[in-house]
């Protein structure tokens, strides 16, 4: 067995139809980690609040790598502002969080959705208003600890999301 080097590895190059809102992410490695494991899972857009990180900062152009370039972005002022604005574009606006009402991720299906927004809370306080999303999807966890950082959940979703949507094609052209 050899490990590839990554000029090695050619990916199946991928877009699928979802955006990330990041409501006031403040760590500057969230952010750029936040570009990089995005554009690794063919994201279309990200949303980032006024008051996180720039993508001038040093560290998310860092931590980010050379993805800044390589996925659409934009920054929004209003929350519940740019949440409507998603859903009039026929977005379904997925929180992921803990709720009363949130659904394991891995029994959420995805598929049903045309267009989705996976919505990622500020690392302290969570969504600002999680009554405007549409549904939200909790990850399962096994030990004492009841969160995950913000990027290890938007990695985890992603996966989910896109290995649905991808198993869903497949069938389609079956």
């Amino acid at each position: 067995m050899k490990q590839l080097h990554h000029t090695e590895i050619e990916n199946k190059q991928q877009s699928f139809p979802i955006t990330i809102v990041c409501d006031a992410i403040r760590t500057p490695e969230n952010i750029g980690m936040c570009f990089r494991i995005s554009e690794s899972f063919g994201v279309q857009k990200i949303y980032l609040h006024k008051t996180s990180p720039s993508i001038e900062n040093r560290i998310v152009q860092k931590t980010a790598r050379n993805t800044l370039n390589q996925i659409e972005h934009e920054t929004y002022s209003d929350f519940t502002q740019i949440i409507k604005q998603l859903k009039a574009e026929e977005n379904t606006i997925i929180g992921i969080e803990i709720t009363d009402k949130s659904t394991s991720i891995q029994e959420f299906d995805f598929t049903k959705h045309e267009k989705i927004v996976l919505l990622l809370g500020s690392e302290r306080n969570g969504i600002e208003n999680i009554n405007i999303v549409d549904k939200t999807v909790a990850i399962p966890m096994y030990g004492r600890n009841s969160s995950m950082n913000v990027i290890h959940s938007l990695s985890i979703a992603l996966y989910e999301v896109t290995n649905q949507l991808t198993i869903n094609n497949d069938q389609l052209h079956q």
